[in-house]
């Protein structure tokens, strides 16, 4: 049996724009067994990938502010031994990264990815066994999935199959008819103003579907909050983990959300889903889902709700 690893550490909205690459590996390799390196606090994406056969979580952020802990060096070492358990045909690194390199040296095998002018970070080329030149200016998505064609030496591949799927009820009691609400990010410049989340709110209650607003910190939570106080019938949950947001937003009539990972990861389970864009380019990281996904830049509730409308 051929291996396949797959180095793709984070973040979120990085780990699913791998996840088309993982389905074009095991469609070009259909007998091959798919592991794949990632950040413990998205391994749970990883997992959902219908064609990846083990996980192997690392926790390199975590582990940086407590080295002098025994537990960082006993967890090293049991990441160190899952990571060379195995022989692979080839080790792909579509991170470009030197910290996600520097893993993919550690692992047994042939290991691939992007030359010194394609990657964003040129070190890191000089650990790789073979370097691919892939053009800037594409998509994540297209970027990755050309890494992986020339890897395994096979032609690009048209279709996009993220090959996500979830499974179970969602873990919290939702209403009949809802959309979800992403309004939190990492970064302030690409908030959108609250107002026009009470707007967009409004008008889907309007319709009969009320919103869900997730959140993961307790900043968000009070944005979430005030958003859902003026907005009828608004429902706030309890704290989830990123498998059981998946759930709730395979369910959802639509999701709205600004650049957050969530976003894409909502895009990669189907539903109809609208990007709000601030302050990055859509055209390169923004959702990459085909007619079930639209990208708006620096729209008003009045035009996201129609697009969104219009996806449904």
């Amino acid at each position: 049996m051929r291996r396949l690893l797959f180095v793709k550490t984070s973040s979120l909205g990085d780990v699913v724009h791998n996840c088309p690459a993982v389905s074009d590996a095991a469609c070009a390799w259909p007998d091959a067994a798919i592991d794949w390196v990632v950040e413990e606090a998205f391994a749970d994406v990883a997992a959902m990938h219908t064609k990846v056969q083990r996980v192997i979580p690392v926790a390199v952020r975590r582990w940086r502010g407590a080295l002098f802990s025994a537990r960082t060096w006993r967890e090293m070492g049991a990441f160190w031994r899952a990571l060379r358990e195995q022989h692979y045909d080839r080790v792909i690194d579509t991170q470009g990264l030197l910290k996600s390199a520097l893993l993919a040296r550690a692992a047994r095998g042939e290991r691939h990815g992007m030359d010194a002018a394609s990657v964003r970070e040129p070190l890191a080329a000089r650990f790789y066994d073979v370097r691919h030149p892939i053009a800037k200016g594409q998509h994540a998505v297209e970027r990755n999935r050309q890494l992986v064609a020339a890897a395994l030496g096979m032609p690009p591949m048209t279709d996009c199959d993220y090959g996500l799927r979830t499974h179970g009820a969602p873990p919290i009691e939702l209403p009949a008819r809802y959309a979800v609400l992403l309004t939190m990010t990492s970064r302030a410049d690409k908030l959108w103003p609250e107002e026009q989340w009470v707007e967009l709110g409004r008008r889907l209650g309007n319709e009969g579907v009320r919103a869900v607003l997730p959140w993961g910190s307790e900043e968000e939570r009070a944005r979430a909050a005030r958003i859902a106080a003026g907005v009828r019938d608004a429902v706030v949950p309890r704290r989830m983990s990123v498998a059981e947001l998946a759930r709730v937003l395979g369910g959802a009539q639509g999701v709205a959300g600004v650049d957050t990972g969530l976003t894409h990861l909502a895009a990669a389970l189907g539903v109809p889903v609208v990007g709000i864009y601030l302050s990055t380019q859509a055209r390169l990281t923004g959702l990459h889902a085909g007619a079930r996904a639209r990208n708006l830049e620096a729209p008003d509730a009045t035009a996201a709700y129609a697009a969104l409308a219009g996806l449904a």
